[in-house]
C-alpha cells in the first residue's frame, strides 16, 4: 500500500510542479511529460528509502 501511495503523491506533485513551472517560463503544458518525471521521481524516492532502511543499524531490545 505504501508503493500506492507513493506513486499517487508522486503522481499529483509532479503534475503540479510541471504546470506552474511551465507558466512561469511561458511553456506549455505536458501531461504525458509531467506523469513520466513524477513516476521516475517516485521510484527514486522508494530507492533511497530502500537503501538507507538497509543501512540502518538494527535495534536491540535489552
Amino acid at each position: 500500500m505504501k508503493y500506492l501511495t507513493t506513486f499517487f503523491w508522486a503522481f499529483a506533485v509532479g503534475q503540479a510542479v510541471n504546470y506552474i513551472g511551465s507558466a512561469l517560463v511561458n511553456g506549455t503544458y505536458d501531461f504525458k511529460t509531467a506523469t513520466i518525471i513524477g513516476l521516475i521521481a517516485g521510484l527514486i524516492c522508494l530507492g533511497i528509502g530502500a537503501v538507507v532502511n538497509e543501512s540502518a543499524p538494527a535495534k536491540t531490545e535489552n
